[in-house]
């Protein structure tokens, strides 16, 4: 979500979380926190341990957003998407060349 979507029209930021039954604070939560995982992740002077914690964030994100969807909407298209996300994160991961080392 672009940043002038959250400045011009804040009402757009819940409109993922509102129909799961999550309260609006906990949108914006997930804003920051994913955010700052990417950041994490894609910033190549950060310490190999905090890019490890930043995939496991996004990864229990995404685990639990599918969950959410499969008990609330069983829209296939929201179960299927944080998944496919999920796929790209662990491809990511893999491929990640600095995963090994020690930092």
């Amino acid at each position: 979500m672009p940043v002038s979507s959250l400045i011009f029209t804040p009402e757009q930021a819940t409109i993922g979380t509102r129909p799961l039954g999550y309260p609006d604070y906990f949108a914006y939560t997930l804003i920051v926190c994913k955010a700052l995982g990417v950041f994490a992740i894609a910033l190549p002077s950060v310490p190999s341990k905090l890019k490890e914690w930043a995939y496991a964030g996004l990864t229990f994100n995404l685990i639990f957003a599918t969950i959410s969807h499969v008990c609330v909407d069983k829209n296939i298209g929201f179960i299927l998407m944080p998944l496919v996300v999920l796929g790209i994160l662990m491809v990511s991961y893999v491929y990640n060349p600095k995963r090994f080392a020690h930092s």
